[in-house]
């Protein structure tokens, strides 16, 4: 217990710092139904070792869980199991603790938890993630040349940016209509230096199919969850029915 606090701490680092999004930048809705698509918890997972699994942990999943979404033993061990040798083997890296922080400033968050950890009153994990994993752009004055809409100042580069391709983000001044002293820098789009592999769509449903998979891995087991409270609910129900008549029945000869 106390080792998966000191994660829930440390995840508040590079991918999802405490005052991160404090400028209140709208998030974007997760499409919620990759939750339920085998396909996109498939794709997402590949997306996860191949792109974060370099840098970051997932000391809380092991690789045969995978199995819970359609994948067989086979498949994760041909496809997916590049950082170990058992598919009963969790989710670790080999980066080393002291180099990743002489690296990074600080040591990349262990993944685990990172959906449920980052939900707040401006939307679920699941949109945080979604929005900020697609708002990068390029700022040669950061040390890693990459910023981030959602996140200001972000320490970990733009690792899918192969996918999306350069870009920029355009800003205006603006005075404030309440305060004409203040000026506020105002964001009004991207421009496209460079493409990607992917078009925007394609890489928004990439995105999507990553934080699937990010959400699934906080809490593996919330889909049967849900079919097992669908059910309670069902039979909950029946169960008012039938003691409804019973009471009728009961007091049917009482005046």
């Amino acid at each position: 217990m106390k080792k998966f606090f000191v994660i829930l701490l440390v995840s508040l680092g590079c991918l999802g710092a405490a005052q991160a999004n404090e400028a209140g930048f709208p998030l974007d809705t997760f499409p919620v139904e990759k939750m339920s698509d085998m396909a996109s918890l498939q794709n997402g997972s590949k997306l996860f070792v191949n792109y974060c699994l370099n840098c970051h942990a997932a000391a809380y999943m092991r690789y045969n869980r995978m199995r819970d979404f359609g994948l067989t033993e086979d498949q994760i061990k041909k496809n997916l199991l590049f950082a170990s040798d058992k598919v009963g083997d969790t989710m670790k890296v080999a980066l080393d603790a002291k180099q990743a922080k002489e690296y990074f400033g600080a040591q990349p968050p262990d993944l685990s938890v990172i959906a449920r950890s980052r939900a707040g009153p401006g939307g679920s994990g699941a949109d945080y993630l979604y929005t900020y994993l697609r708002s990068y752009y390029r700022d040669e004055t950061k040390p890693t040349g990459w910023n981030n809409l959602v996140y200001p100042n972000v320490a970990m580069p733009h690792v899918l940016w192969e996918l999306q391709g350069q870009r920029t983000a355009k800003f205006v001044d603006e005075k404030d209509h309440h305060n004409p002293n203040l000026v506020i820098h105002k964001f009004e789009g991207y421009e496209q230096l460079t493409p990607g592999k992917l078009d925007e769509h394609a890489f928004n449903e990439a995105v999507g199919d990553l934080v699937a998979y990010l959400q699934w891995m906080g809490e593996p087991a919330q889909a049967q969850r849900a079919k097992i409270g669908v059910g309670v609910l069902i039979f909950l129900g029946l169960l008012t029915v039938f003691t409804w008549r019973l009471n009728a029945s009961y007091w049917k000869d009482v005046k």
